[in-house]
């Protein structure tokens, strides 16, 4: 049985995006005359479940928000539950990053600069499962949402594959292929999307060797996009906070900087050849 007392003391819509969407989900059910056991039954839920949405105690999934949609026969409207759930996933993401994920997908080029971990686009299913999985075991995320980021990625990896696909050049500190990331099986074979991605026509990648030392110009992450119309923005992210740039003043700067990591970087065939002995576990 509701507790319909509790419920009205904990859903508040202005609380926040969780609290609109279970306020809604709750509005929506109680229309169709259905209690909560009947809606998880519809969308393969139990009943707790559906509570704890409704009360904001636990936050929504894709896979949830899709099966509601199914129910109440939103798929694809302006008034879906997937639509919403994307808003809130956006609305947890660090500032300027759905920003630049929307500049990202029409980018005529993008230029990555990454250490210690292979970046999104290159990523493989696994090594990014991997990455989420430890987030989970450390409790920053539920495995559910580790699900979500999982797939969104993979949506925009998808969204690179158009008719006129963009120009992707990736420079990787050599920190990149040796730290190991869901164990050897894993980094073998992100190992060899690597190589993979260096054989498409539209990519170049190399790797920044260690030797290099202090000539690398960058101690952080770098996304460089330059859009159709040829005006280039940067994105940058520290622990928190997140910032897409457009001041010409700044961003040059930074592509200034790029080309000189490039010529310090190994060749895409050297690059290729170390990732190979490093996917052989053979001594440099």
């Amino acid at each position: 049985m509701e507790s319909t007392l509790v419920n009205l003391k904990e859903l508040n819509p202005e609380a926040g995006p969780r609290a609109a969407f279970g306020a809604r989900l709750r509005s929506s059910r109680e229309a169709h005359n259905w209690k909560q056991d009947d809606l998880a039954e519809l969308i393969g839920y139990s009943g707790r479940h559906i509570s704890a949405i409704e009360t904001g105690r636990k936050p929504p999934t894709l896979r949830f928000s899709r099966s509601v949609d199914t129910a109440l026969g939103l798929t694809g409207t302006a008034e879906s539950f997937e639509r919403t759930w994307g808003e809130i996933r956006n609305g947890s993401l660090l500032e300027g990053f759905p920003e630049y994920l929307g500049q990202e997908a029409r980018a005529a080029e993008i230029r990555l600069f990454e250490v210690g971990v292979i970046p999104g686009l290159l990523q493989s299913p696994e090594y990014s499962r991997a990455i989420e999985e430890g987030h989970v075991k450390r409790g920053t995320i539920t495995p559910e949402q580790a699900t979500e980021r999982v797939e969104s990625l993979a949506e925009r990896q998808a969204a690179l594959v158009r008719r006129i696909p963009p120009m992707v050049i990736v420079v990787l500190d050599e920190s990149c292929i040796r730290r190991r990331i869901g164990g050897a099986g894993v980094m073998e074979r992100q190992l060899a999307h690597l190589v993979e991605f260096a054989e498409q026509p539209d990519t170049v990648l190399q790797l920044a060797p260690f030797a290099i030392g202090e000539r690398r110009p960058f101690n952080r992450q770098v996304n460089l996009l330059t859009l159709p119309d040829r005006s280039v923005m940067s994105y940058a992210e520290s622990q928190t906070n997140g910032h897409l740039d457009r001041e010409i003043t700044s961003v040059l700067p930074l592509v200034r900087a790029y080309h000189q990591l490039q010529a310090e970087a190994l060749s895409q065939a050297a690059s290729v050849a170390m990732i190979s002995e490093a996917r052989k576990g053979t001594p440099r």
